[in-house]
């Protein structure tokens, strides 16, 4: 009988296949061509749809949560419960996305959503919901979560290939954001008027139009990747290869104090809501629409960005904790809410940038697993930064508290520069064959050995 080869042993066959880059800028049409791919098309039809009743359920649960008890650090406890198991079981969840069929689980991850979603309507709209009720569907969507992002992030390759990648993650963005413009501000109408669980309704049946659109999909057009067999140490396979490539680790360092510090913007906005301006359940949809809308022009603006640079994804990061300084300081609610647009739009910008240079400096073949190290990190991070920013929220008030979830990501991204800068380990090197163009970051010492070769400055 045949023994699985160690995984180790397999981590050295693992090439990063060159992505060309676009040498010229292409036409303003190029800007939306994912979609003419018909099974991207029916895909992000679905995530409109998904996505605006998913930011609906959020904004939902989080002021339900708020209502209940009447703490800002009980909307942190909620965040944290919720992307908890991607921060124990998260590396799991790629794993299983390289082993078996993208589209199977995606089904089965989004059915399982819509029941939850379910179950919840039914305890909010029956008036007998109680606070430990949405920390246990909190609780279980995170287990869904494990499973159903570490998968979308890596199927969406299969749809489009490698030609559309960039486009179709970018086109993602805008999609996930537009769904963030739209859902707040329906859910904060819905609060004020019918109640949460509307919401809570609505974002079930939108999971299952996400089973239906994943039916109609052309199978035969997929662009497909192999399953990656059984195999002992694939955790630390995925790790390693992290690890061993520059553009991946230092994006998936800056994730990771971006997500535990500065993406607590939902905890920070209830008590700016609540406890500065005085607006209620309707100011609070609007605060997160208005983060959207940022989002949204950032999101239109990366479909432009044809070349995935490092310095890209640390100079935004820079940006993004500034903006949030300022928006500490400011008491007025017009400027508050500019504020918030700007926060959006470099928030936007910089997962967009970190999310293609780690999707497109990874080969196929294992791309789900470095994916959930992202998504770990991303999403575990928002677990802790869920507790540490209520937290500092109830200790220093909401204006101390976004204080501090900006100066860390920005002290953070100097010192990345600064590292980076000095460092006499990395440096671009350009291929010689114009037919075969791309970027390269390969350790000095081996540039001449080097056979790896990342789209990626």
């Amino acid at each position: 009988m045949a023994t699985a080869r160690p995984a180790s042993a397999h981590l050295s066959a693992i090439k990063t296949v060159p992505i060309p880059i676009v040498t010229e800028r292409p036409p303003l049409s190029a800007s939306f061509s994912a979609f003419s791919v018909h099974n991207f098309r029916v895909f992000a039809s679905s995530q409109l749809v998904a996505n605006t009743a998913l930011w609906m359920q959020r904004i939902a649960q989080d002021w339900l949560v708020k209502d209940l008890t009447g703490s800002a650090a009980a909307v942190g406890f909620t965040v944290f419960i919720q992307f908890l198991p991607m921060l124990v079981l998260g590396l799991y969840g790629g794993v299983i996305a390289d082993r078996y069929s993208k589209r199977t689980l995606l089904m089965i991850t989004q059915g399982t959503a819509a029941l939850l979603a379910a179950v919840l309507s039914v305890l909010a709209l029956s008036g007998g919901v109680q606070v430990w009720h949405v920390y246990l569907v909190a609780l279980l969507l995170g287990l869904v979560t494990v499973v159903d992002n570490p998968t979308r992030q890596a199927f969406v390759t299969e749809l489009v290939g490698t030609r559309h990648l960039k486009n179709a993650i970018s086109m993602n963005s805008s999609i996930f954001q537009i769904g963030g413009l739209i859902g707040p501000a329906l859910s904060g109408v819905l609060m004020g008027t019918v109640g949460a669980g509307w919401a809570f309704a609505l974002n079930a049946i939108a999971c299952l139009g996400v089973v239906g659109a994943l039916t109609l999909m052309r199978t035969g057009e997929l662009n497909r990747i192999e399953p990656a067999p059984r195999a002992r140490g694939q955790l630390r396979e995925g790790l390693r290869y992290v690890l061993s490539k520059p553009a991946i680790f230092w994006s998936v360092i800056m994730a990771g104090f971006i997500a535990v510090f500065a993406m607590g913007m939902p905890v920070l906005l209830v008590a700016f809501a609540d406890d500065i301006f005085n607006t209620g359940a309707k100011g609070y949809g609007l605060f997160n629409s208005l983060v959207a809308l940022g989002a949204l022009a950032g999101a239109l603006i990366s479909t432009r960005i044809f070349r995935v640079r490092l310095r890209a994804v640390v100079l935004t990061a820079l940006g993004f904790g500034l903006a949030e300084i300022i928006a500490s300081t400011l008491t007025a609610h017009n400027a508050f809410a500019s504020a918030l647009i700007a926060i959006g739009l470099l928030n936007l910008v910089f997962l967009t940038s970190a999310n293609s240079l780690v999707q497109m400096s990874s080969n196929a073949s294992i791309r789900g697993r470095v994916m959930s190290v992202y998504i770990l990190v991303l999403l575990g991070g928002q677990a802790i930064g869920g507790l540490v920013i209520g937290n500092l929220s109830e200790w220093l008030g909401p204006q101390g508290a976004m204080t501090i979830a900006g100066a860390v990501p920005l002290l953070a991204a100097l010192t990345i520069a600064i590292i980076l800068s000095r460092s006499g380990q990395l440096r671009l090197r350009f291929s010689r064959h114009p037919r075969d163009r791309f970027i390269a970051i390969v350790p000095s010492s081996a540039a001449g050995a080097a056979d790896e070769r990342t789209t990626v400055s």
